[in-house]
Parts: C-alpha cells; structure tokens; sequence
C-alpha cells in the first residue's frame, strides 16, 4: 500500500494534529512477508496490525481507533499502548524507595494504574522510521512526572522481522533511582478486529503459577498452582471455555485480568503463549525476557462506540497479553524488583510471532 494510506484504508492525514506542542503522526511499516503495521507517535501505538489468514487475505488483528481525535477522546485509551512508567498497578498509589515515601495518583479504584492520569499511553513520543520494517519511539520523562522520581529516557524500537513478526525492543536510562515496568497493551482478535468474541481462541500460557488477586486487583503475594483451576492453560484451551466459572477470581475482575508466573530462567528470551483462531486459522507465539504476562480478556469493554473502519468492540472481544513484570512489585520485596538505578540499563524484549495453521 501507499506509505500514508493503510491496507486497511486508515490514512496519515487523519493521524496529524499538534496536541501538547508536539506533532503527532502515522507510522506504516511493511514487512517482507506481507505483514503491515500501522503505529502512531501518539502513546506508541500500534494502530493496526494486517497479517494473512488461511486464505492469504490480510487480516487486523488488533483493535484501535481511525482517527487520531477518536484516540484522544478514547475511552479505551490503552489500546496498542506502550504504558508506563510502571504498567499493572501499584496499590494505594503508595511505595517507598530508599526510605523515601512516593505518592502517584489513585486512577483505577483505590489503585495506581499504567502509570497515572497521563502516562506513557497519553505522551506525544518521537518518532523516526529507520526503514521500511522498524521504528523508533523515544519519551523523555522528566522528574517527578506523575509523581515518579528521576528524568527516565525511554526508546522503544518496533519491527517487523522477516519471519512475520513483530519484535519490540524497550531500553531505558535514569539519572537517579526510580521503578519502571514497561509492556505493550494491544487488544487481539485473530478473527480480525471487530469480531464480537474470542472465546473460541485457543489459548496457551507457559506458566504453572499465577497471583491470585483481591477484589481492586492487587495481589495477595504468593504464587499459587493454575493446576486445577480455571487459571490452567499449560495445555491449549478456549478461552471461553471456564471463563464463567464460579470461581472468585474470575468474579473479581468479569473475567481474566490476571498475571502468570512463567516458567522460565530470569532475563531469558523464552516462550511465554500461544494463541490461535479456528476461524482463520492465525496463530500468534508470544516470546519475551519479561517475568510474567497479564491475560486480560476486554471484560470492561462496552461496545458503545464505533471504532477502526465502523467496527464495535463489546466486552470479551479482545485479549491483552501484557508481558511484563507483577504488579504491585515495588510493595512485593519477593517479586522480581521494579527498581532502576542510573548505573544500570533497563532492556526488554518481547516478539509476537503469526503463522497460519
């Protein structure tokens, strides 16, 4: 396609406005094997993501918005997101980080949330296109930006490999100590964006533990097994299949909104999930360095705007695999820390690989 009208039909035009003194923009890659991926400067995200089906045909398989005023006045606004500085959430909006107390805002019930009232989802990044497959995002946070502490320099690299898929690369420095947890929050559908319901999806995640969560989602602390529960997706099961079960940690959160433990060593590129449409036959593998993943089935979602290409996205008609580190960490002293310090660097990678079966 052109380089400012999508597959999918969505233009630049539609992307650039100034908002905050900075100028936003469409971004759209190509990749060698058919991929095409669209990401706005506005939150990083990514707009829309066309990979084949069974038949060939390009299909969308993240949700969004088609105007730039649509993702302003979202209210989803962390579809495709990169949120931070600490994504999940941090309970009370409270921690101390050496002897120092912190206080964030109270942005998700009695709870901090992807980084406060105007976090990395809702910043205009800089933006440059290195070719035709990669992009590079960089955010300067300055200190005490939502409350957090130290100026924190924030890159995050997308690209689309050769191997359809999509490889994203985060690297960050601060200049005094502070917490940090970035992911990507798109919403999937294999079926294409727009199809009412994921329950059909296959579902696999490499964790034989995950956190248990109180009533406001924060974890209670220790890991327990999935084995047993509706939480088990060692082996591939639809996503719909116990996702109304009687069992209170589905009740909390309408569905699942839980972190997994995975099975991994710490740091390592490794598998982390697998998804797959019967309907189009799209799979997607999940890699990543990152300690956990947070399955997220869009139980909140209301289906009560149109959104990319006159499509509605009503409750369960996505899911978010957020890799990234446990929420509450930096009040967790067992968890994987969340702290960076400015003699260290902080690197992640997760890929999100698409064949057809």
């Amino acid at each position: 396609m052109s380089e400012n009208v999508t597959s999918g039909g969505l233009t630049r035009e539609k992307f650039r406005t100034v908002t905050g003194g900075k100028q936003t923009d469409l971004f759209i890659l190509t990749g060698s094997k058919g991929m095409e991926m669209a990401v706005t400067n506005y939150g990083a995200k990514i707009v829309s993501l066309h990979v084949p089906d069974k038949n060939g045909k390009l299909t969308d398989v993240v949700l969004g918005h088609g105007s730039i005023d649509e993702y302003l006045t979202s209210a989803e606004p962390y579809f495709g997101a990169v949120c931070g500085r600490v994504a999940n959430r941090i309970a009370k909006g409270v921690f101390t980080l050496d002897g120092k107390e912190y206080h964030l805002a109270v942005n998700n019930g009695p709870n901090h949330l992807h980084g406060g009232l105007k976090g990395f989802n809702a910043v205009v990044w800089d933006a440059v296109q290195t070719d035709e497959q990669t992009i590079e995002l960089t955010y300067l946070s300055p200190d005490g930006e939502e409350g957090y502490p130290g100026t924190l320099s924030v890159k995050v690299t997308y690209a689309l490999t050769d191997s359809n898929a999509v490889k994203i690369d985060y690297e960050a420095h601060t200049d005094k100590p502070t917490i940090l947890n970035l992911t990507n929050h798109s919403y999937f559908n294999l079926s294409g964006a727009g199809d009412p319901n994921i329950g059909d999806h296959l579902l696999t995640i490499n964790a034989d533990t995950y956190l248990p969560t109180d009533d406001t989602a924060i974890p209670y602390g220790e890991a327990e097994p999935t084995a047993g529960t509706p939480m088990d997706f060692r082996t591939a099961h639809k996503i719909g299949a116990r996702i109304n079960d009687d069992f209170e940690q589905l009740h909390f959160g309408r569905g699942y909104d839980h972190t997994f433990v995975l099975n991994k060593t710490a740091g390592e590129l490794s598998f982390c999930a697998k998804a797959i449409s019967p309907q189009t036959s799209i799979a997607m593998d999940v890699f990543t360095t990152e300690p956990g993943v947070q399955l997220y089935t869009g139980n909140w979602m209301t289906g009560e705007f149109a959104a990319k290409y006159g499509k509605y996205y009503p409750a369960r008609s996505a899911f978010c695999l957020e890799t990234q580190h446990f929420p509450d960490s930096i009040n967790r002293p067992k968890y994987p820390s969340v702290v960076l310090r400015p003699d260290t660097t902080f690197r992640s990678q997760t890929i999100f690989k698409f064949y057809t079966l």
